[in-house]
């Protein structure tokens, strides 16, 4: 199973198995790179590819990284992919020569990265303010946003209930458009 194949590759890096890391790629890829697509949408100037590998270098570059199974895995992945879009924004914004940035509906998750690129740099900024006041509301943004994941497989990766998500994402879009309405 696919599954048990993922968390014992990850058990086999802890413990220092040689070529356990060059296995795991080709089994997380696929997934990996649906979640990107997903995220950046079509015409983006950053491909789902670049995303995938920029973010497995990012995650693997991390000398003191210990994921523990399947689930701790593609949570941090996600991560991994929100800090490589919001450099990616951030190397964009400073092209453009900075511009108003403006308020970004967290419903409107499927448009493409390059269409928001300043959007994508305040909300990355809202979200670690967010982070200080609740660690949890912001795991639940970063892995449905940036990662995304659905409400079941967020609540899965945080080992809470479903319903539990669903009033998380409804309080940490509200506390962001506040947040994100003020710097307007």
């Amino acid at each position: 199973m696919v599954v048990e194949d993922i968390t014992h590759l990850l058990i086999a890096m802890r413990q220092g198995e040689a070529g356990a890391r060059e296995r795991l790629l080709p089994r997380v890829y696929d997934q990996l790179r649906a979640i990107a697509r997903h995220r950046l949408g079509p015409g983006a100037t950053l491909s789902a590819t670049e995303l995938v590998h920029e973010a497995y270098l990012k995650l693997f570059d991390q000398t003191r990284l210990s994921l523990n199974d399947r689930k701790h895995f593609f949570s941090v992945a996600s991560m991994a992919m929100r800090q490589v879009v919001v450099d990616h924004a951030r190397r964009r914004v400073a092209v453009k020569r900075g511009g108003a940035l403006r308020r970004l509906d967290l419903d409107a998750v499927d448009l493409p990265v390059d269409d928001r690129i300043a959007e994508i740099v305040a909300l990355d900024e809202a979200l670690r303010r967010l982070a200080e006041l609740d660690e949890r509301l912001a795991r639940v943004v970063e892995m449905r946003f940036f990662g995304g994941f659905s409400v079941e497989e967020t609540a899965d990766a945080l080992d809470v209930d479903p319903r539990t998500v669903k009033r998380d994402w409804r309080k940490a879009r509200a506390l962001l458009h506040r947040e994100l309405s003020q710097g307007e």
